[in-house]
């Protein structure tokens, strides 16, 4: 067997597969790693929950911090193309501390969100396989999601090439369901044939007009979630054509589609199923955690109707190795730069990925999904409900980042000022208001399922996740004082562009 090599060094590369994407399988796995459809199937019930029939504008206001982090993320990209992100970029801005927590913020989020979505594929997979008795197990249920875990994770560890030709099949086929769900749907209520209890659409529904703050904050939390993981095409920027250009376009494109289905699924879904509290509408209770699959028999109805079903397995199995990728590529970046154990630089020499911070990710998070399996399902829910605090967490951060790295030349224009300064700031303001609001309200012994004494499920794993990485911290600052001295990376540390071997063209 091929000895494994360990990249340490960021001014020769990091080992991984170059120029293997181009500007559309950059933005696949993008799309991928937002699980659209089971985003949509798990959230929009309750986006409604707390807003009422103004879920079209909530989708458009968490859209707009999104598209300012996403072009803080371009930007970014574009002076130091690293597949570390959020740490590489946090730490030349603000110093090794803050950029290893954003590092950890981005790790937490992962970690969640792999246990959820590997379950839901399972049990989304045995409903469409007509196994509902399979799917009420738990042993079942956590056997077929460690499944997915491992085989994604060994997906992950061949490569990006069969990565990127995996995804473009599992995309194709969700959006492809979800448009032909809502165009049929909404031909069925302008055609009168939805039933008594459909609405025609509103202009009203895209306005916020009669909402607090706390509903929009608890409404734009659960859309952070459901936009969350188009920085994935960031991630894999070093694996791209023209680095430091590619990605920071798919970043975009992402979003903006990303945009454009919600808000047509959303309204489909609003006018189709009503506000009702019984039957299908919007109001019933029952309908909540998955409003989607609901309306698949009366939208689609014979055969079709489990389509929506599969198409749910499919996104979340999707977005379980496409959480996995920049993970990965996360915690090769930081023991490039010396800030945990070299062991998570170690790259495969055939298939150029990182192969023990790959088989280390799938591996933490199968322990995680076991864990919470066993000690309590309503734990496992509320960590799902907590990932937006990670989320806002880490973008914040790369927001801010992107501020302080260019500080020196946002007044030079008026596009360095617009894009580098004045659109990421307010995107970072706009998280961090979205992560104290919310962890505010999720102090609430009351807010999802679990309590600890006098204090929210919620907000003991949302802020303990994040707050764990402190200790951890300290640890590796012990035993790796160069980085934490600022020695290995700063604001002057070169990030060269790997398929040119070239200094990239963004520059300060």
């Amino acid at each position: 067997m091929a000895e494994m090599r360990v990249a340490t060094d960021p001014m020769v590369g990091k080992g991984l597969e170059t120029g293997a994407l181009g500007l559309w399988g950059n933005v696949v796995i993008g799309l991928a790693s937002t699980a659209p459809a089971y985003s949509l199937a798990a959230t929009l019930g309750y986006v409604v929950l707390a807003v009422g029939d103004r879920a079209p504008a909530m989708f458009i206001v968490a859209f707009i911090p999104m598209l300012f982090i996403a072009i803080a993320y371009r930007e970014l990209n574009r002076a130091a193309p690293d597949c570390g992100t959020t740490f590489t970029w946090g730490t030349k801005a603000f110093g090794p501390w803050v950029g290893w927590m954003g590092g950890w913020g981005l790790a937490v989020s992962a970690i969640i969100v792999l246990a959820n979505v590997a379950e839901i594929a399972g049990i989304y997979l045995l409903d469409f396989l007509g196994l509902d008795s399979a799917a009420d197990s738990l042993t079942v249920r956590v056997l077929f999601g460690v499944v997915f875990i491992a085989l994604f994770t060994w997906v992950s560890y061949r490569g990006i090439v069969i990565t990127g030709r995996l995804q473009n099949v599992l995309v194709v086929i969700q959006f492809a369901i979800l448009a032909l769900f809502s165009v049929i749907a909404l031909g069925k209520v302008f055609g009168d044939s939805a039933g008594a209890q459909a609405v025609n659409p509103s202009l009203e529904w895209f306005s916020l007009s009669g909402l607090d703050s706390s509903a929009i904050a608890q409404a734009v939390i659960l859309c952070i979630f459901i936009y969350w993981g188009w920085d994935s095409c960031l991630a894999i920027t070093e694996e791209t054509k023209n680095a430091d250009i590619t990605a920071g376009k798919a970043a975009i494109v992402s979003t903006v589609i990303l945009l454009a289905t919600y808000l047509l699924v959303a309204v489909a879904v609003q006018a189709y199923a009503g506000f009702g509290t019984a039957g299908i509408g919007l109001g019933n209770g029952e309908n909540l955690d998955d409003i989607l699959t609901v309306l698949g028999d009366p939208v689609f109805g014979g055969v079709m109707a489990s389509a929506l079903l599969l198409t749910v397995a499919i996104s979340a199995a999707s977005s379980t190795q496409t959480t996995i990728l920049p993970t990965a590529r996360g915690t090769l970046a930081m023991a490039v730069y010396g800030a945990i154990p070299r062991q998570f630089a170690r790259v495969h020499p055939r298939y150029h990925t990182p192969s023990f911070s790959t088989i280390f990710v799938g591996a933490t998070a199968i322990f995680f999904y076991l864990v919470l399996s066993f000690i309590s399902q309503n734990t496992l829910q509320d960590s799902i409900l907590s990932l937006g605090l990670a989320v806002a967490f880490y973008y914040g951060i790369t927001g801010y980042a992107c501020v302080w790295y260019f500080r020196r030349t946002l007044f030079t224009n008026a596009r360095n000022f617009l894009l580098r300064g004045l659109l990421p700031l307010l995107g970072s303001i706009a998280m961090t208001w979205a992560f104290v609001k919310s962890a505010t309200d999720m102090i609430d012994a009351d807010y999802g399922y679990t309590r600890f004494g006098s204090i929210g499920g919620v907000f003991v794993i949302g802020v303990g996740m994040l707050a764990l990485g402190v200790p951890l911290m300290l640890a590796c600052a012990v035993k790796f004082r160069p980085f934490f001295r600022g020695e290995t990376l700063d604001e002057n540390t070169p990030i060269l562009v790997p398929d040119t071997g070239e200094p990239p063209r963004g520059g300060l």
